[in-house]
């Protein structure tokens, strides 16, 4: 007789991976073809998010046609964890497969790498007045503010160093 509860419960354990592994749908209602001002008359009242409006692949871009906007239906709200603004997500790189109609998970973007592995790239060492630049090669890619791995050309020495926003890459002292 105890077969029943555990079965229920492993069906609902299964069902929760499953939806953690592909996204959560999105409950909502399209407001595409509605005018802000049909929006702020409360005529699609509740949260508004953005969701893909077709298939997003690993490694591509995302861009603001690739989403569209919708509003959820009164009463819920988006779960934790999820991508669901356009700062949140323009420019932004998919690290997996984002299918369309269902929230984006953080986990599942990335920002674009800055520079690319094998990239040749200026490296810097600053210690008070003291400047020290050096020709390297990454052996990573990265974005800014990421550690990674590059080798220097001319003693073939691998150090990491730090991303900086202009693609260059700010080393510490070892």
């Amino acid at each position: 007789m105890m077969a029943g509860p555990i079965s229920s419960a492993f069906r609902r354990a299964v069902l929760a991976i499953a939806l953690v592994a592909t996204g959560t749908p999105a409950i909502a209602q399209d407001t595409t073809g509605q005018s802000a001002n049909q929006i702020a008359a409360g005529q699609a009242v509740g949260e508004a998010v953005l969701i893909p409006n077709r298939v997003i692949y690993p490694g591509e871009t995302i861009e603001s046609g690739s989403l569209k906007q919708v509003t959820l239906i009164p009463g819920k709200h988006k779960p934790d964890g999820m991508a669901t603004r356009s700062e949140e997500l323009q420019g932004k790189v998919a690290k997996r497969t984002l299918l369309p109609g269902r929230y984006i998970p953080v986990t599942a973007i990335r920002d674009a790498w800055l520079v690319e592995q094998g990239a040749s790239v200026q490296v810097y060492f600053t210690a008070g007045a003291l400047t020290i630049s050096a020709a390297c090669v990454t052996l990573q890619p990265g974005a800014a503010g990421d550690q990674i791995k590059i080798r220097n050309i001319d003693s073939g020495k691998i150090i990491s160093g730090t991303v900086m926003a202009d693609g260059t890459i700010k080393v510490g002292a070892s």
